[in-house]
């Protein structure tokens, strides 16, 4: 599990095309200290498998599945990404409950500066506006934003200066995509709810 606090701004530095996967070199200097052959990383909120581990880079294998679902393709060697390791048992949750397991794409469709922070305005495929809400938690390429504004079709977010310098939200221009994970909550209750309206044909009276 993980909370949506990107740990640093790691770099792709090589792509190997394996058919129906893809394996991808990283650099990483604060993720892979003490990393090792099967642990976990987040990348752009993609939840990895490290492979193998080298001074400060790692590899892991990206199946074809991973790589239609989320934004993972679209990289390339130089590319910018997010990376962040699991939440420790006892650690602090400072963002939100993140699985890693992206629900789908975005796209960034506009930006608009302030002084102090800056709005940016993200498009949702069909499917995921029914689990974003006003001022409820949402993660975009990894990070733990909180909605501003929620939309039929999309959403906005604004950023800190600090979000914008550490995160690859800063670099993303519009038409650029992005990967997004809703609250896994939200997922949770509709499930629930469908279920109870189907025992019973009142929703919610088991809870």
């Amino acid at each position: 599990m993980f909370t949506g606090i990107v740990e640093e701004l790691g770099e792709v530095t090589a792509v190997e095309n394996l058919g129906d996967a893809s394996r991808f070199r990283l650099r990483g200097p604060v993720v892979t200290d003490g990393a090792k052959h099967g642990d976990s990383i987040a990348v752009n909120g993609v939840c990895l498998t490290v492979v193998e581990h080298e001074g400060d880079e790692f590899t892991a294998d990206v199946m074809a599945e991973t790589l239609n679902r989320s934004s993972l393709g679209a990289l390339g060697v130089g590319s910018r990404v997010n990376l962040e390791r699991p939440t420790a048992v006892g650690a602090r949750l400072g963002g939100h409950i993140v699985q890693g397991h992206v629900d789908g794409t975005g796209a960034v469709l506009e930006r608009r500066r302030s002084e102090n922070w800056e709005i940016v305005k993200i498009s949702l495929p069909d499917g995921l506006a029914r689990y974003v809400v006003e001022k409820g938690s949402i993660t975009v390429d990894g990070i733990s934003l909180t909605v501003v504004d929620a939309g039929p079709d999309h959403f906005t977010v604004s950023l800190i200066p600090t979000t914008l310098a550490l995160t690859t939200l800063g670099l993303k221009q519009p038409g650029d995509p992005v990967n997004l994970e809703v609250d896994i909550v939200a997922k949770y209750v509709e499930r629930l709810l469908g279920s109870t309206q189907g025992a019973t044909g009142t929703p919610g009276a088991a809870l």
